[in-house]
């Protein structure tokens, strides 16, 4: 490992590329901080407070805290990503999407333009929503916004949607010039900066005796357990193999060699949790802006860590791995494609029941991915009801922080393996190393 880590520093142009993403997220982490005019800080943060469990907390965790100091980045990388997401279920169903995502490079780059007008599209929309639903809030006898009006709504709007496109570009130009996905680290950076004020509670609470030793030193091994379990199950396949006939082709003989087609353990990833918190959340959001008893009775109902969220939560969870699994992954193309190069399971005909079988395998496989996404986001609340956990451990967070920091180990390792030297291990394999 260390002398993978050093074998860096021999090759600058990955130390040029390191060096660019890390300065890149020190401007995104500064602009968290620079914050919107026209709002007054400490009736936000007031509000910000009264609204813990709910949606806004979830949108918060994604913006990197942005939204509880209301900053030009209060919107995040959120837009982006419901761009991408839509993108994706509409190349189902759409014919002209369908031709481009398999028309290669030229065909990306036109869903990514597309993409990035959906961005801006749902910024200025989501904008002026949070504009409008600003005006109308206030904490005890003080407004939220000190000059309500057109002239806010417009330059929220503008300022929120600004902030969301400089991020995309910044993402963009980590991807391409910098090491590593540029939105996922973006992402990664916004939920990794929460954790010195979450060390810093556990030890205040252990110096006020809120919190013995032992229980700290068992959430650690705990903790350590857990990020190991994630690594292990993301990095799971299951590889059916695959022969291909031999083929003459003038005086030349083709295929005649095995290989395999890999299926992971979690297809879907972490859209289905995403997709769970947000309908979850939702209703409880609205509640907490309507004054009535029923209505507030419900939010408490909604909070995480009762059963009457945990349940509906680990169903949706469970319904989203196989509706995304599905949408994402289409047997009978997968299947048609073996057929047409000349492949062949072994056992298996080729053609429809090539497909019956991979959709079986699949199916199986997602059971197996929507037990353990499902545990991993239950773990927060379980670790607060049993162990009085002051921070947020586990969950959609902790999934996105193990697979975003996989991706860039190994895509750091590719450098290092393209140019001779030793990766992080010389021994066994890190996830998503071909």
């Amino acid at each position: 490992m260390l002398e993978g880590v050093s074998n860096i520093q021999k090759i600058p142009e990955l130390q040029k590329r390191i060096l660019y993403t890390f300065l890149l997220l020190i401007v995104y982490r500064i602009g968290v901080h620079v914050t919107t005019p026209g709002i007054d800080a400490a009736a936000l943060a007031a509000f910000m407070e009264s609204t813990k469990g709910s949606l806004l907390e979830l949108f918060n965790m994604f913006a990197g805290g942005a939204l509880s100091n209301f900053s030009v980045f209060t919107l995040g990388i959120m837009p982006y990503i419901s761009a991408s997401i839509i993108l994706q279920l509409l190349t189902v169903a759409i014919p002209h999407l369908e031709k481009l995502s398999k028309e290669g490079e030229a065909g990306r780059r036109k869903i990514t333009q597309y993409t990035r007008y959906g961005t801006v599209l749902l910024s200025l929309i989501q904008g002026f929503a949070i504009a409008i639903g600003l005006e109308h809030q206030t904490v005890g006898s003080a407004p939220l916004v000190i000059d309500p009006g057109w002239g806010f709504r417009l330059m929220t709007m503008l300022t929120l949607t600004a902030g969301t496109a400089f991020i995309m570009w910044l993402g963009e130009q980590i991807t391409e010039k910098g090491i590593g996905n540029g939105i996922s680290l973006i992402i990664f950076a916004g939920i990794v900066c929460r954790a010195p004020a979450a060390i810093l509670q556990t030890f205040s609470m252990h110096s006020a005796g809120e919190m013995g030793v032992f229980i700290i030193l068992f959430l650690i091994i705990f903790m350590i357990g857990v990020v190991g379990l994630i690594v292990f199950v993301e990095s799971g396949q299951r590889r059916i193999p695959i022969q291909y006939a031999k083929r003459v082709v003038g005086r030349k003989v083709y295929g005649g060699q095995s290989t395999h087609l890999p299926l992971k353990v979690n297809t879907a990833g972490v859209i289905p949790p995403i997709f769970a918190s947000s309908i979850m959340m939702f209703p409880a959001t609205i509640a907490n802006f309507v004054d009535h008893p029923w209505m507030k009775m419900f939010a408490g109902a909604m909070k995480m860590g009762t059963w009457t969220h945990e349940i509906p939560y680990v169903a949706l969870i469970v319904f989203f791995c196989y509706f995304y699994t599905a949408v994402m992954f289409n047997p009978v193309d997968v299947a048609d494609n073996i057929k047409k190069y000349g492949g062949y399971i072994p056992g298996i005909r080729p053609g429809k029941k090539t497909a019956e079988y991979i959709d079986e395998v699949l199916t199986k496989l997602t059971f197996g991915g929507a037990i353990y996404v499902s545990a991993i986001c239950v773990l927060p609340s379980i670790l607060y009801a049993y162990f009085n956990v002051p921070f947020y451990f586990g969950g959609t967070a902790l999934l996105i922080v193990v697979g975003v920091a996989l991706d860039t180990a190994g895509q750091i390792e590719t450098h290092l393996l393209t140019r001779q030297y030793e990766g992080f291990m010389k021994k066994g394999r890190i996830a998503r190393r071909r």
